[in-house]
């Protein structure tokens, strides 16, 4: 038998090691070629943060406060629960919202000229998109962690940056100052209103009360009741009494002739005015209740009208007065630093971007560098 070769097992071939030394001596080759990377982007970076324009930022902080200072009802004591100061989320969140309104950005605009400084055509069919949008850019609204409002404007004339910012500030306080105004100038219409009505109703009571009085004769009726009874009783006592003395007289016909025809006399007025004053007492009696309800409803209809009316003169002192939507904690001054650009945070980002491509770069570069970019793209 012929001697068989031992066999050798076929062992894939062992990849070349690749670790740390071997990348950072890539990186010596190309030490030259990252330099000079670096140099460039720092060189270029350092030309462009040149010419870009500075801006300078004006800020205003302020607090919402709560609609219940212009709250008639609390501030005239009339409400169980005294006035907060401050307001709540929903009131910082009503003057964001009137911040971020373009009623607001319209208002700057036009105040100043913004078409002209930021180099827009007016006349431009989204002339006011553009405007919009570069003023948003620069204009920056956030409730701080204190629930206080922050509001900064930036510019590169740094007087121009504040003034814009007190007059934003300014416009936001009209606008919620209007939003209030409005829901008050509302209550004064419907007060106003109300009070119409009220007075024609009391005029109609008036008028019919007159009448009733006139009719039934009543123009006080406590003094009256007392007044009649009191009277009605007298006259029957005093007619009685006559009665009595004409019958004792007729008894005694001869020798008081006489006094029996002054009696008589007597007796038959006495009988006229009781029969008068039962009639004033029916008559009475049958209007008292009329006027009595009508008396009412006339004093009830004046409490109101008075009530109202009190009301009213409130809401217009209210709405009258300059109760401000917010309480300025910092006014905005003149800034003194630039607030944009940070050249040196922007060249020191340029130049570590581009090392840290080139060194992507260089390493993907040597890892395939021995490979047929050709064959690959003819799918061989």
């Amino acid at each position: 038998m012929t001697a068989q070769k031992d066999k050798v097992p076929n062992t894939p071939p062992v990849a070349p090691k690749t670790d740390l030394v071997d990348v950072i001596r890539t990186l010596f080759r190309w030490k030259k070629v990252i330099v000079t990377a670096c140099l460039i982007a720092a060189v270029g970076s350092a030309i462009i943060v040149l010419l870009l324009p500075v801006y300078y930022q004006g800020s205003t902080v302020f607090f919402a406060t709560s609609p219940d200072q212009a709250t008639p009802e609390l501030l005239f004591g009339d409400g169980t629960i005294p006035p907060e100061l401050y307001g709540n989320e929903s009131d910082i969140d009503r003057l964001l919202t009137i911040s971020e309104s373009n009623e607001l950005i319209d208002y700057l605009v036009d105040t100043f000229r913004l078409y002209e400084h930021y180099d827009i055509d007016k006349d431009s069919p989204k002339g006011k998109f553009y405007v919009r949008r570069h003023f948003l850019g620069l204009y920056d609204i956030t409730k701080t962690k204190r629930d206080a409002i922050q509001l900064s404007i930036e510019d590169q004339d740094p007087e121009l940056a504040a003034t814009m910012a007190r007059t934003a500030r300014e416009k936001i306080n009209h606008l919620g100052q209007s939003l209030i105004k409005s829901t008050q100038q509302r209550a004064i219409t419907t007060f106003e209103t109300n009070i119409s009505g009220k007075e024609q109703q009391l005029s109609v009571l008036s008028d019919t009360l007159q009448a009733l009085r006139k009719q039934y004769g009543i123009y006080n009726t406590d003094a009256q009741s007392e007044s009649l009874t009191s009277l009605a009783s007298g006259t029957e006592n005093q007619l009685n009494s006559a009665r009595a003395r004409l019958n004792a007289f007729r008894e005694r016909s001869g020798r008081f002739r006489d006094s029996i025809g002054v009696y008589e006399v007597k007796v038959a007025g006495l009988e006229e005015e009781f029969s008068q004053l039962n009639l004033k007492l029916d008559r009475f009696n049958d209007g008292l209740a009329k006027v009595l309800l009508y008396t009412r409803q006339y004093q009830e209809a004046n409490t109101s009208l008075s009530e109202d009316k009190e009301k009213l003169k409130q809401y217009q002192a209210t709405f009258h007065s300059d109760i401000p939507a917010m309480i300025i904690v910092e006014d905005a001054a003149r800034p003194q630093v630039k607030s944009r650009p940070f050249r040196t945070l922007i060249v020191l980002a340029a130049i570590f971007v581009t090392f840290f491509f080139t060194l992507i770069g260089i390493l993907l570069f040597e890892a395939y560098s021995d490979v047929d970019w050709k064959a690959v793209y003819q799918g061989k």
